[in-house]
């Protein structure tokens, strides 16, 4: 099914037509063109590489490409392949060129560059199998500086390469050129450093798995390409663009030597563009619209910036930080404007998250009425719930709602080998039947880069779903009928890469919506989950809403999204924020503490090297440390969320 490009709507910001593009672009040093989703933008990178093909083909030439692979160049590839086969777009002119590959590995196997490349594009169209060129990493290590050299002069027979499109890692790596890469590098074996070997560790189930080295085009062999185009999607990309869009050219930041280059284009999407000056603060380079809500970041922009609660801000301050255009276009005194977003950030706090019953609702986040909800959690994984909304889930609770909680995902991946044999050796010293030696055999047997056995996967699954139970139980949901477990269809693919959302896993969230009939939901509205299952999963519960929108039940439903274990709302997006006591946050703990599995050893952790009840706790607290430096009540900490309708 084709991508539903989850995003939220953020009103304000530049002025459409009101300023010449330099302007707008003037702390840019590279063209950058900015998507609405990565979808949109995946299309035009495919068709400008479809252009370049076609040009080629006009003149009977070839067409040198260079390709990446990993996590960045996977809808373009889709796309690629789609116009392939709509549009007759023919490969047959095109020779390509990898950018590097893990050494040594096997091109069987799943994690190595040359499956990826061949499983997602190479396989489904007509190049011819002389063209391609992928470093090779089954020779001996002695025989790898010749073959580097080979590949180099390969690339300058052709003339060198005509395009070549690009990702980048979070620390602005390309291909695995690392930070310090010199840029009259060529193509050579490298040693990976920790943060690369962790960023593909899931796929190779554990950093233990990932190769040490690499072979990668250098610096020096990228920059001499005709044309670039970097790609970079998602939220956890925004600082690096940042870097390398308007930073300074700085070698522990290997791609802001792309800077340089005289045909390079950075294609984004939103999340990646979000700390772009022209996005974060549009006010710093041109004339804006000047929505409420736009003031509320404005300001809350200011107040990081002086250091100053929102009270306490001058005249001076706006002026001195180029806000004087905000006090002209709503025509109101300094004070004034203090006041408003001193008053809106402020009603956001409540400590009632169903609605407080029989109370003066109009400038609370919720409603009275009708009292008591009957409240739908999703969660994508077995505790996400627990970890970014655990306290507001204890408050439904304890106020009186008619809770459920639908864990969308088994998270069965996510449950380590020695932790299932630990709990069958439980089940075994209590008496139970004993399947120790049988599960081991299993687990001996795993072959590596291949999906786990089904009997495995069964008995992880079981052990998160006790996991969740518990923790259920552990924050007074008590009634088992009330915990769903949804297993869509998506997920069970018995590795760490999933398939698309298809119209079975949304016909199931469906199905629970129509038999519970919420008034109010709250779903993880997170794009930084950097296996992109939490993706998946509130798209899940979009669609299923799209289908189920004209029922009578839905215009009495409200959807609020809170965020996953890698980030937090920005508090100017904000709509509820609800105070946890430190009693509550301790409640919170233990129930994180319920998912053993989880503890102490995070399988899949993603930069973040700390257990998720450190992660929350921490998220929490700083959470409310800033709503007290902004002038408000202090409390122990705040969970907070966004209303999505």
């Amino acid at each position: 099914m084709a991508a539903r490009n989850y995003k939220l709507n953020k009103p304000g910001g530049l002025k459409p037509g009101a300023d010449p593009a330099d302007i707008i672009r003037k702390f840019e040093k590279v063209y950058t063109n900015i998507f609405t989703s990565e979808s949109s933008g995946s299309m035009y990178v495919a068709r400008e590489i479809e252009n370049c093909i076609r040009e080629k083909q006009k003149f009977g030439e070839l067409c040198i490409l260079g390709i990446t692979t990993g996590k960045s160049p996977v809808g373009v590839f889709r796309a690629l392949v789609e116009i392939h086969k709509k549009e007759n777009l023919s490969f047959r002119n095109v020779v390509v060129f990898s950018l590097d590959e893990f050494f040594p590995i096997s091109p069987k196997e799943q994690q190595s560059r040359n499956w990826l490349i061949h499983e997602s594009l190479l396989d489904h169209v007509d190049i011819l199998p002389e063209n391609i060129h992928i470093p090779d990493s089954t020779l001996p290590l002695d025989k790898v500086a010749a073959f580097c050299r080979d590949y180099e002069a390969k690339i300058e027979e052709y003339g060198g390469l005509d395009l070549l499109f690009l990702g980048t890692g979070v620390q602005g790596q390309l291909g695995f050129n690392e930070p310090g890469s010199y840029t009259n590098t060529r193509t050579r074996l490298v040693a990976l450093g920790n943060e690369s070997r962790q960023a593909v560790s899931s796929i190779f189930y554990g950093i233990d798995n990932v190769p040490r080295k690499a072979i990668t085009m250098g610096l020096g062999t990228i920059l001499k390409a005709k044309r670039i185009i970097l790609m970079a999607w998602g939220e956890e990309k925004a600082t690096v663009i940042k870097d390398i869009v308007e930073g300074e050219e700085n070698s522990a930041t290997p791609a802001t030597c792309l800077q340089k280059h005289p045909n390079i284009e950075v294609v984004v999407d939103e999340g990646a563009s979000q700390e772009l000056t022209r996005v974060k603060t549009p006010w710093l380079v041109g004339t804006c619209l000047w929505p409420e809500r736009f003031i509320r970041t404005a300001v809350l922009w200011l107040c990081r910036k002086v250091d100053k609660p929102i009270l306490k801000l001058t005249y001076q301050d706006y002026i001195d930080n180029r806000l004087g255009q905000l006090l002209e276009a709503t025509g109101q005194i300094y004070d004034m404007i203090n006041i408003q977003v001193f008053n809106d950030l402020q009603h956001t706090i409540s400590g009632w998250p169903g609605g407080k019953p029989n109370a003066d609702d109009s400038t609370r986040p919720e409603r009275a009425t009708p009292y008591p909800k009957r409240v739908l959690i999703f969660s994508p994984h077995p505790d996400d719930d627990v970890i970014s909304m655990g306290g507001t889930f204890i408050r439904l609770i304890a106020q009186g709602h008619d809770v459920h909680v639908a864990y969308q995902t088994s998270g069965n991946i996510a449950v380590l080998d020695d932790i299932v044999l630990q709990t069958l050796d439980t089940a075994r010293e209590c008496g139970f039947v004993d399947r120790y030696n049988e599960v081991q055999e299993i687990i001996n047997n795993k072959k590596k880069g291949e999906a786990e056995p089904i009997e495995l996967r069964r008995l992880k699954g079981s052990i998160r779903r006790a996991e969740a139970k518990a923790a259920c139980r552990q924050m007074g949901l008590t009634d088992p009928s009330h915990v769903h477990f949804l297993n869509l269809p998506f997920y069970e693919t018995g590795g760490v890469k999933k398939g698309l959302l298809t119209d079975k896993d949304i016909q199931i969230v469906v199905d629970l919506l129509r038999e519970i009939k919420p008034h109010q939901i709250y779903a993880a509205g997170d794009l930084s989950d950097p296996h992109g299952t939490h993706r998946v999963c509130i798209e899940a519960v979009l669609a299923a809403m799209e289908v189920v929108q004209d029922e009578e039940w839905v215009k009495e439903c409200r959807l609020w999204l809170y965020r996953g274990a890698w980030q937090e709302w920005d508090l100017d997006m904000v709509d509820m924020a609800v105070p946890l006591s430190p009693d509550e946050v301790i409640q919170k703990r233990h129930a994180i503490y319920r998912h053993l599995s989880q503890k102490d050893i995070v399988p899949f952790p993603g930069e973040d090297k700390r257990e998720f009840w450190q992660r929350a706790e921490e998220r929490n607290q700083n959470t409310a440390r800033l709503y007290d430096k902004l002038g408000m009540a202090e409390y122990q900490a705040i969970e907070v969320f966004v209303r999505l309708f």
